[in-house]
């Protein structure tokens, strides 16, 4: 039987070992493995990697310890722009939105952008009168009030600096979310979400939401989900240069994810990680920061959910 398997991550970054409580820790993991099995389940019942990188996303969006949907970060005007983005590698299908808020998962329209338009990308004030037309409930702003978003952005507010979640001094809270996976018909799929940086200005958007930089699937060669430096991440095409390095220099998943991951993006000082799947199921999460929080699951029985190196 086909090996189905997921990957999901919640950022990438300064995850100092020490630095972070046993009790915060332990609310990471569980958040992380609620996620996990979620989208394994839906595999597991045969179901589609679309439906199942979507489930896994939306449980992350819901878990105010990350960058995306209830945890995102403030703006320089004090609000929250999401970003998200899947795709299907079974038919090369895509969407994604950009700029958007109150809008509690981002990641479920931009799948009704891939499977309810023509388009493929919606930014800003348009995505959001396509999220009207198809009666999404707008979350009042208090829904993505977090205290320690909150403070992080009055610690910079005001001055020219923006943050990555996983700048040095940030030791709590970290980015990005994504999933991966290939589903019992060798079909896969990626998705990922986030709320950008703190303080960001003028509708910076980052690698995320764009197909190829920051989320590309393909059944040909993987699925993948980043999390990192999203200015570096769109320079070095990180998504779809793993794909390429499977296509046309025949490098197994491995070994493309790490070229990419450990040594071309680093070469453009870019810090980071991913998560990929192929479709034979086989599973990569390289980074080279400190930490990353991630995790995976197959029916070969295998399972991990890790932070550290």
């Amino acid at each position: 039987m086909q090996t189905f398997s997921i990957a999901i991550h919640g950022g990438a970054g300064t995850l100092i070992k020490g630095m972070m409580t046993p009790e915060l820790e332990a609310k990471y993991k569980s958040d992380l493995k609620t996620a996990l099995d979620a989208g394994y389940q839906f595999l597991k019942e045969g179901k589609s990697a679309v439906e199942a990188v979507a489930e896994s996303v939306r449980l992350l969006e819901d878990s105010p310890l990350f960058n995306a949907g209830k945890g995102s970060v403030f703006t320089a005007e004090g609000t929250h722009e999401m970003d998200a983005a899947i795709m299907d590698g079974k038919t090369l299908n895509a969407g994604a939105v950009s700029l958007i808020t109150g809008i509690k998962n981002p990641v479920s329209l931009s799948r009704d952008v891939m499977e309810k338009s023509e388009h493929v990308f919606l930014a800003g004030e348009g995505a959001m009168q396509f999220a009207n037309e198809l009666n999404y409930k707008l979350e009042e702003i208090d829904y993505f009030y977090d205290e320690f978003r909150y403070q992080q952005w009055q610690e910079i507010k005001d001055s020219d600096s923006f943050q990555l979640d996983h700048s040095a001094k940030k030791d709590s809270k970290f980015g990005t979310v994504g999933a991966v996976a290939c589903d019992q018909h060798g079909n896969i799929a990626a998705a990922t979400s986030t709320g950008g940086m703190t303080n960001k200005n003028w509708g910076r958007v980052g690698d995320s939401p764009m197909i190829g930089a920051g989320n590309y699937a393909n059944n040909k060669t993987c699925a993948v989900s980043c999390t990192g430096s999203g200015e570096f991440f769109i320079r070095g095409v990180v998504a779809y240069d793993v794909s390429c390095l499977m296509e046309h220099k025949n490098l197994s998943l491995e070994e493309a994810s790490n070229e990419v991951i450990n040594k071309r993006i680093l070469e453009i000082n870019g810090d980071g990680g991913l998560i990929a799947v192929d479709a034979k199921g086989n599973i990569a999460m390289p980074f080279n920061t400190e930490g990353m929080y991630r995790a995976c699951k197959s029916s070969t029985g295998k399972e991990e959910i890790s932070i550290y190196k």
